[in-house]
């Protein structure tokens, strides 16, 4: 099983690819269904954070859902069943580092499913899709 892992914050310079190719695995264009997000440090001199799943392996995001649509996934993280989830946030709120985007046109989450897509676009080496130990 892999995970994504930010190997080297350092090196990001904003350019969100990886948001725009996260997006694309839905067939949009933009950064509405992104489940990575690129945010500034505070201005271009002090850097980027990217937000994305972590891959617990006591996910609370998946402890705070009250009709199981959050499952947990092998290796860490979890794995969303749309058509049980209410859309009611808590898993949203309940993460501890604001990973859980939400796409506002279905009113659900948008979580990383540790797919790699985004790996791909990133010309500075930021990503990784690494084994999980």
């Amino acid at each position: 099983m892999k995970r994504l892992v930010v190997v080297d914050v350092n090196k990001c310079v904003g350019c969100q690819l990886c948001m725009l190719a996260c997006s694309r695995r839905f067939g949009v264009v933009g950064h509405n269904k992104s489940a990575i997000w690129v945010r500034s440090a505070g201005g271009f001199e002090r850097g980027f954070t990217l937000v994305v799943c972590r891959a617990c392996r006591d996910p609370p995001c998946a402890r705070a859902c009250p009709t199981e649509a959050l499952k947990v996934r092998d290796g860490g993280g979890v794995i969303l069943s749309p058509s049980k989830c209410t859309g009611c946030g808590f898993c949203r709120d309940a993460c501890d580092i604001g990973a859980v985007m939400w796409d506002y046109e279905v009113d659900k989450p948008v979580i990383c499913t540790h797919c790699g897509f985004c790996v791909g676009y990133c010309p500075h080496g930021v990503l990784s899709l690494e084994e999980v130990v």
